[in-house]
């Protein structure tokens, strides 16, 4: 067997570009293979870089031209912070808003209708990632039912879930998570791999035909000794990912080893003060804001692009541009990369 890149390999901060200018909690990232990018914005909707690097910001509004859904789902308000992006089979943008706590489909013009913002008659909550799959059908993730998500970076708090949304409606398919937040299906399909954010690990669960999930195990390391935000897929089955607040890039190999990629942060007093309190269950918005590195500040979702799928950018919830490098192997393509979506 051929030896795997990612081991031993490691990004000098000199070869890092960035791409984008002015952005706002660049914390997710879309990429296309004309070389678009789309990141989520705090001003409220998606940021589209052209290939040529001109970019425009779309902001959501109150949806026009839909086919009638109803009342209930046509509401939209203010207070809206898209987290998650992903791209719906016809080339719309679906948001997992982190302000108005739904999720959201965006036309590429900003009209906007919620698709989703209760379940089991119930607010949905901190709705942190959607992931479309193979089957045309969303996968999303819920970091907590704690209205302020801050409140919720404690060891003794599991209320994250996952819920499905196929033709029979949005169901939860697995609960009990520290904190959901990314999800990435393996090449096959087979396993849905979980960031649990604040239990410092991931979990991944197997998929049934009618996505039920079962098997719930750790992939990797039982505990990074950091908070893990996003999370990808190279080619040959690599998970890489960020550690947030502590802002690192990591890869676990398919044999759970974890290679550090990019380190940020380097041991410095702040994230150690943070972790210690983590430990205590003291944590305070003061001491996360004390974190985060200079390079992306905050790290957060981790995308990869470029024709040949080598580009890995790094979101982040912090910083005003998109820092990307060259990874020694492609990423795996996301559903849409081949679809020939349309326009």
């Amino acid at each position: 067997m051929a030896a795997n890149p990612v081991i031993g390999f490691q990004v000098d901060p000199e070869d890092i570009r960035t791409v984008g200018h002015d952005l706002q909690r660049p914390e997710c990232i879309l990429a296309e293979p004309d070389g678009s990018l789309w990141s989520a914005d705090a001003r409220g909707g998606v940021v589209h870089i052209s290939p040529d690097g001109s970019q425009k910001i779309i902001t959501q509004s109150e949806q026009t031209g839909f086919a009638d859904v109803g009342e209930e789902a046509k509401r939209f308000t203010t207070g809206t912070l898209p987290n998650g992006l992903a791209f719906a089979r016809n080339g719309d943008i679906l948001i997992s808003n982190f302000g108005t706590d739904r999720l959201e489909i965006m036309k590429r013009t900003g009209e906007t209708r919620v698709l989703h913002d209760t379940i089991d008659g119930a607010p949905i909550g901190k709705v942190n990632f959607v992931l479309r799959d193979s089957k045309d059908r969303i996968w999303l993730t819920v970091s907590t039912k704690i209205p302020n998500w801050m409140d919720a970076i404690s060891p003794s708090i599991r209320d994250g879930y996952i819920a499905l949304a196929d033709k029979n409606g949005l169901r939860i398919v697995a609960d009990g998570f520290a904190f959901t937040n990314e999800i990435r299906l393996d090449a096959r399909e087979e396993w849905l791999y979980i960031v649990e954010t604040t239990a410092r690990r991931i979990t991944r669960m197997r998929v049934a035909e009618d996505g039920s999930l079962s098997g719930r195990e750790t992939f990797g390391p039982s505990d990074h000794g950091a908070f893990i935000d996003g999370i990808a897929f190279d080619a040959i089955g690599n998970l890489w990912g960020t550690h947030v607040m502590t802002d690192r890039v990591f890869a676990i190999t398919r044999e759970g080893d974890l290679q550090i990629i990019l380190d940020d942060d380097r041991g410095s007093q702040t994230g150690k003060a943070l972790l210690r309190a983590f430990d205590e269950d003291r944590v305070t918005p003061d001491l996360q804001m004390a974190c985060g590195g200079t390079i992306a500040p905050w790290m957060a979702s981790i995308t990869f692009g470029g024709s040949d799928l080598k580009n890995v950018y790094i979101g982040s919830l912090r910083g005003t541009t998109i820092p990307w490098f060259r990874s020694p192997v492609p990423g795996w393509p996301m559903i849409h990369w081949n679809e020939g979506t349309k326009r």
